[in-house]
């Protein structure tokens, strides 16, 4: 009997421990994965603000390309060119920074909060570049 009572005691724990494990609280994660999914998630809000930025910052160039005359247009060909290479860089600049853990459970954690960062630093320079453009 008190076996059966520990059992059921010890479902009740692992349900209740299984549905807080859901809720990550990413200002304080507590595993490895809880780890690994904050810094997912911070990566995917920042790839969102980059590409909205992104489309700001080419309609912008894309405004002066409307100003130029034919051989002095390219504004906006010149940005997706950048874009185009920035994204090979911090795929590549993420990798690298990634073999600190290679291997571990640290890796994939490690690589997106790389990407985050470097994201959000890119977001900044496209918002810097579409303010110099209006003025």
């Amino acid at each position: 009997m008190r076996l059966n009572i520990c059992l059921v005691a010890a479902a009740i724990l692992l349900a209740s421990g299984a549905a807080s494990a859901q809720d990550i609280v990413c200002k304080n994660p507590q595993t490895q994965s809880d780890m690994t999914s904050c810094e997912a998630a911070r990566h995917e809000t920042a790839d969102k603000a980059l590409n909205a930025q992104y489309k700001k910052t080419r309609a912008a160039m894309a405004a002066i390309d409307k100003d130029l005359d034919g051989d002095m247009k390219g504004a906006e060909q010149a940005l997706v060119k950048a874009q185009r290479a920035w994204i090979d860089y911090r795929d590549a600049e993420c990798d690298a920074f990634g073999f600190q853990a290679r291997g571990g459970t640290m890796e994939p954690m490690l690589v997106a909060g790389c990407l985050a960062d470097v994201t959000d630093k890119r977001t900044k320079e496209l918002k810097e570049l579409e303010d110099s453009t209006s003025r």
